[in-house]
């Protein structure tokens, strides 16, 4: 279980290595990125301290000299923690430890199973920041000793894992594999629940985007959901589904998902995997993108391989620029003349009519609105309407049903024999 106790409060440095060849503007996106995300978990920035390097030095990431040059500016600034922005080995963060004496050495991935930690709100939620939180820091804290009793409290060991760390390897792996096997357990819950979504026939649409870029609100908008909204990274971790009803009256399930963030931890992908997967089983993406940050672009370009790498990179996509209530003219984004793109502001409610109507354009694609005549001994010819298609009204007779449905080329073939002469889309 997560603990109760409040966030403690961390005064961190961060530091940061900048190798040759690298591009100096991506480098500074991800340190500031990585102040927001100690922020987010609860910390102060005190300091930060940059080296350009070759390579990384294999002992402590940054050199011996730069390596003192940290010891003294957290003794001078009093800092009880030190984040860098890249992974690190559990042989860099056992040397760096005894560097500096006492102070917390984590890395940009434990930060972020830290943050998770905070926010996973449901059962399953906990179980996977726990295995994440397992797979990762055992092998790195393990073996520390008698440091290991300072775990408790402040940023990078926080979350349910930390108490586990402290027992034996073979306790450690039977945990996980326990925290597997309930995990599968949700899973098989999780692909039952999906199986019942699809009988519905209802379109499945995911909110998908970077993290902080409005995903929570706009499903609040659109459905009143009343999803947690915090100007935090990573606010949102347990995937919600509402209903929402599009201007013609067909309703669809919206479902809102974990935000995505550049070099998304592979213990994240995998741990997360059954809340991934809503990008993967959603018949639509509504990717959503912070048209108020300068790093849009490079944002949804980290948003499109993600998705690629899901496997859910072939998905019909509705983009979604939000936040433009601040943004002024000069800032605007170029205009988009793709006819799935959208300019909205889920805060004010600006554009979400203009969203309502291409998010209807798009999920009647490829559908036709179609009249079967079905007699009464054919009435399960009713029943497969209703599991694979839109059902808009049904007119019961003396001989059988009149039915006007929306259906794809798939269900109109197989039930190719009941098509009216009448039907609206011939």
């Amino acid at each position: 279980m997560l603990p109760k106790n409040e966030i403690q409060s961390s005064s961190v440095v961060l530091v940061a290595i900048l190798l040759d060849g690298e591009d100096e503007r991506a480098f500074e996106s991800s340190l500031a990125e990585l102040e927001q995300l100690t922020d987010t978990a609860g910390g102060r920035v005190v300091g930060k301290l940059i080296q350009r390097l070759d390579t990384p030095n294999a002992a402590s990431v940054i050199g011996s000299g730069k390596l003192l040059e940290l010891a003294e500016m957290c003794e001078a600034l009093e800092a009880d923690t030190v984040i860098f922005d890249r992974e690190l080995t559990p042989s860099q963060i056992r040397n760096i430890d005894e560097a500096l004496g006492g102070v917390v050495v984590i890395d940009r991935t434990m930060l972020i199973l830290d943050i998770f930690a905070l926010h996973a709100v449901t059962g399953e939620g906990k179980l996977q920041v726990e295995l994440a939180q397992l797979k990762y820091s055992a092998p790195r804290l393990c073996g520390k000793g008698v440091e290991m009793s300072r775990l408790g409290g402040g940023i990078g060991t926080r979350g349910p894992g930390e108490s586990k760390l402290e027992s034996d390897r073979r306790h450690i792996k039977r945990r996980i594999h326990a925290l597997e096997e309930s995990l599968d357990e949700l899973d098989r819950t999780r692909r039952t629940m999906r199986a019942a979504r699809d009988r519905s026939s209802r379109a499945r649409i995911a909110v998908v985007g970077y993290t902080n870029a409005g995903k929570s609100t706009l499903l609040n908008r659109l459905t009143g959901a009343g999803v947690l909204v915090q100007n935090k990274l990573f606010a949102t971790l347990d995937p919600t589904t509402r209903r929402f009803t599009l201007p013609n009256g067909e309703d669809v399930l919206i479902t809102d998902t974990v935000g995505f963030i550049s070099n998304l931890p592979h213990q994240l992908i995998k741990a997360f995997k059954s809340t991934l997967d809503e990008a993967v089983y959603a018949d639509i993406l509504m990717i959503v993108c912070d048209a108020s940050d300068p790093e849009c672009r490079e944002k949804l370009e980290v948003t499109q391989n993600t998705l690629q790498s899901l496997g859910a990179g072939d998905k019909p996509v509705l983009l979604v620029y939000n936040k433009c209530d601040t943004l002024t003219p000069d800032t605007f984004p170029e205009e988009n003349t793709d006819q799935n793109t959208v300019f909205i502001s889920a805060k004010t409610g600006s554009g979400i009519d203009e969203l309502s109507e291409k998010l209807q354009r798009i999920v009647s694609e490829g559908r036709t609105e179609e009249i079967f005549k079905i007699p009464s001994d054919a009435f399960s010819a009713l029943n497969l309407l209703y599991k694979e298609a839109v059902v808009v009204s049904v007119d019961y007779g003396e001989n059988g049903a009149t039915v006007t449905a929306l259906v794809d080329a798939r269900v109109k073939g197989m039930l190719a024999d009941y098509v009216s002469t009448e039907g609206a889309d011939e």
